[in-house]
């Protein structure tokens, strides 16, 4: 990357690299029936959390490209650090892990994992997923993410910024990812 991108950007960016490197480490070595066995019968395999947060990562970004694009075409150009508001700060502390007891709510059906998916195929979907989410930051990241809101895919009527959207991206995976972790250290007991 060339052009030196603002703290907050880069930030983003750094969160998104390390995503990537521990999934890397997540499924180094892994067969394919440890990547697919669910360490529970409730609680979903290495490969569903990959392609739950692949499928997310991908629900999110659909909803992000309409307001960029529209901002862009209004000249809502970049003022501030993308920053979270309050309401997004709070909703971003309720993802990241370890889960609370109040925020274990199921995966909305359109983003719940395809069953049994296949690990590589699940991991390739997820580092794709964020190859895209990364083009999608620093394509916009000019904008004033802070004040461009979208409309939430999982919360109808709930609209955050774009800021608060992608750092939900971040927060989300870094979950999911802790979740594959805790399965993986289990199986290996």
């Amino acid at each position: 990357m060339n052009e030196k991108l603002p703290p907050d950007i880069q930030e983003l960016e750094d969160q998104f690299e390390a995503a990537e490197r521990d999934a890397e480490a997540l499924v180094a070595g892994l067969t394919e029936e440890r990547g697919t066995a669910r360490p529970a019968p409730s609680a979903w395999s290495i490969a569903e959390c990959l392609d739950h947060l692949a499928t997310t990562n991908r629900v999110y970004l659909a909803s992000f490209e309409e307001p960029a694009r529209r901002a862009r075409a209004e000249g809502r150009m970049r003022r501030g650090p993308a920053r979270p508001g309050r309401a997004g700060a709070l909703f971003l502390a309720s993802l990241e892990p370890p889960p609370k007891w109040w925020s274990k709510l199921p995966a909305p059906r359109k983003v719940r994992p395809q069953p049994s998916p296949p690990l590589a195929e699940s991991f390739a979907a997820f580092k794709d997923s964020l190859v895209a989410v990364r083009r999608f930051l620093r394509a916009h990241h000019d904008l004033d993410l802070a004040g461009v809101p979208f409309p939430n895919p999982f919360l109808p009527g709930v609209r955050f910024s774009l800021a608060t959207g992608l750092r939900v991206v971040a927060a989300h995976v870094r979950r999911h990812l802790w979740q594959g972790w805790r399965g993986r250290r289990a199986a290996e007991g």
